[in-house]
């Protein structure tokens, strides 16, 4: 049986069973992590400075804030990189496309609280501001990506597609784009990760985020406060990694 299921190109169950865990490690490492923060946090006697922080409103407030300015951030890179990336793999102006990728290069290249206390001292302090340089920062992996995601299509397949009298622009999105998705979707997965690490520093210009949380910790020494955090941020990375990691399977095409 488990021979037929190679032949005909249909995962054994074993395989099958393999991929569903696979699938569920992240998720059951948040859950360990985030039920052992909780038994450690219970074992603590906590005083009235760490209380303020360590309840469930002000952790669900900070959280919401993270989580707005990851999705809205990443989303706006999505609605700005791809197109870019296409266009430019358009061009054969050399000097547009080493501008445009210079340009994308300095926000990754720049520290992350850099951008951001640059922006603050020249525009001004808040939310909008945050959001700009999260989209500058996240920016050049999807660009990126959706460049090297095209070009890697066979110019053969683009032949073909012409012969068979598809114009340039049905060309690019019935064989291109769908061929360049699982570049292009690495380049959202990376690019979601980097904006859920780099937004903890938008505290600094008073944006919010569980990045309140890490800062307080350190100004008034109170580690549980840190610890928490920490953790949280970095279950959230793993969490959004784990769902992109899942549409990304989900939206490849099939065979590649």
């Amino acid at each position: 049986m488990a021979f037929d299921a190679i032949r005909d190109g249909t995962p054994s169950a074993r395989e099958a069973g393999l991929g569903a865990l696979k699938r569920l490690t992240a998720p059951l490492i948040v859950l360990l992590v985030l039920g052992l923060l909780l038994w450690w946090l219970s074992t603590l006697t906590l005083d009235s400075i760490e209380q303020r922080t360590l309840n469930w409103d002000y952790i669900i407030a900070r959280t919401r804030e993270h989580l707005g300015l990851t999705i809205v951030a990443s989303f706006l890179v999505a609605v700005l990189a791809i197109p870019t990336g296409i266009l430019l793999s358009r061009t054969t102006s050399r000097p547009i496309r080493a501008t445009v990728l210079g340009i994308a290069n300095i926000g990754q290249a720049t520290p992350a609280v850099g951008v951001i206390i640059l922006l603050a001292i020249i525009w001004r302090t808040g939310y909008t501001t945050a959001l700009v340089a999260l989209v500058a920062y996240s920016f050049l992996p999807v660009l990126r990506n959706t460049m090297i995601g095209l070009q890697q299509v066979d110019e053969s397949v683009r032949e073909s597609a012409k012969g068979m009298g598809m114009t340039p622009n049905q060309v690019l999105l019935k064989i291109e784009l769908p061929l360049a998705v699982p570049v292009i979707l690495a380049g959202l997965r990376t690019s979601l990760v980097f904006t859920v690490g780099v937004a903890t520093i938008a505290t600094f210009i008073n944006a919010g985020g569980l990045g309140d949380m890490i800062v307080n910790g350190l100004k008034l020494q109170r580690y549980p406060v840190l610890i928490t955090g920490a953790v949280l941020v970095a279950c959230i990375a793993l969490i959004i990694d784990w769902i992109a990691g899942l549409a990304e399977d989900k939206l490849r095409p099939r065979g590649t």
